[in-house]
């Protein structure tokens, strides 16, 4: 067995040193996902493609039983400024191993699909599905919402991102407003005009007060800042149109739709959602994927970051390898242990999931 792990974490290690030297920038992933779905071909995994997301079914495929995604994505932000380290040169420097992509998610693809290739052909009373998908880090059209329909009936998924190999059970979701408050220009030496910098304000106060009436039990209330403004052309100038921008934490109390219509509007200045499809996640303490993570030896909690979990409608937990304070940061590093940490994390956690589900069948 420590063989067979020692083996697993130097074929990880191997394949991710391969994803980082290939550029794959959201979008632009079509070399990690050519070499994803070569390497799961080479070991019989039959994988199949869709734009850049790679994904296989376990054999003994059954439709009358449950399904669990297995999640993480290939596609990398560009380099942070500050880089002292070519960001596609993979180099170990100790128990460091630098390079794009390697903290985030490079370490989660390459555990789960280790995870993946152990479990495909061993008896479950689940079904496992490895998704390998691309344009997370934009959130695009060609990603995982173009993946989900292609794969079928998804009853629950382990969503690999870099928690340290913690257990997430909860993400607040995103809403992002543009709002124009309008006036009436004139002189400022007048005293003419509407001065739509005014209203602007009297609505930021309004919202910085503004409480909901219902709030997550996990998740906490919904969150609401005013993060940018920008009014007026000239110093003499009464402006007639000020703009700002608020950032709403959605939770699962409310929808994304219902969040955006409560706030009070008198008066109500335009407010247009960008999107209102990052939608929070909360997976609830008994679910099977919770107890299994508890077996685990997982702690639990809220992440403050977003990820593909926002676009699943089915129960999801988040977990993998590394550490998200190194994401999006110059000179990203995953350590070496923590890639077989990872690979042995995941195995125990889907054997917890096994012996929850037999509990329950």
């Amino acid at each position: 067995m420590q063989e067979n792990l020692h083996h697993a974490a130097d074929e990880a290690v191997g394949l991710l040193r391969e994803l980082i030297a290939r550029p794959s920038h959201s979008r632009s992933e079509e070399a990690t996902a050519g070499l994803l779905f070569d390497f799961l071909a080479e070991r019989g995994a039959a994988p199949e493609r869709l734009h850049n997301n790679v994904w296989a079914r376990a054999e003994g495929f059954d439709p009358a039983r449950p399904t669990l995604l297995l999640n993480s994505h290939h596609d990398t932000v560009r380099p942070a400024g500050g880089y002292t380290r070519d960001p596609y040169t993979p180099t170990v420097e100790g128990d460091r191993l630098y390079g794009l992509g390697s903290n985030d998610a490079g370490a989660s693809v390459v555990c789960l699909t280790e995870t993946f290739l152990a479990w495909r052909q061993r008896p479950l009373p689940f079904n496992l599905v490895l998704a390998l998908s691309a344009e997370e880090e934009c959130m695009g059209e060609h990603g995982m919402r173009a993946l989900l329909p292609a794969l079928g009936r998804i009853d629950m998924a382990l969503v690999g991102e870099p928690t340290r190999m913690q257990a997430a059970v909860g993400e607040r979701g995103l809403v992002v407003l543009d709002c124009t408050a309008r006036g009436r220009s004139g002189h400022a030496a007048r005293g003419e005009g509407v001065n739509a910098l005014y209203i602007a304000l009297d609505d930021i106060v309004r919202l910085r007060t503004l409480r909901f009436e219902r709030c997550s039990e996990l998740l906490g209330p919904v969150g609401i800042a005013v993060t940018q403004i920008e009014a007026g052309t000239q110093h003499n100038v009464i402006p007639d149109r000020c703009r700002f921008v608020v950032d709403v934490r959605t939770t699962d109390a409310y929808t994304n739709e219902e969040t955006v219509e409560l706030p009070p509007r008198e008066p109500r200045p335009e407010a247009v959602p960008r999107s209102t499809r990052v939608r929070a996640s909360a997976l609830a303490a008994e679910h099977p994927l919770c107890r299994a993570a508890r077996a685990a030896g997982c702690t639990t909690f809220v992440s403050p970051t977003t990820s593909d979990m926002a676009l699943m409608p089915f129960p999801s937990l988040k977990m993998g390898p590394g550490d998200s304070a190194r994401s999006h940061t110059a000179d990203e590093y995953v350590r070496l242990p923590e890639l077989e940490a990872g690979i042995t994390g995941y195995d125990t956690f889907i054997e917890a999931l096994r012996r929850e589900a037999e509990h329950l069948g």
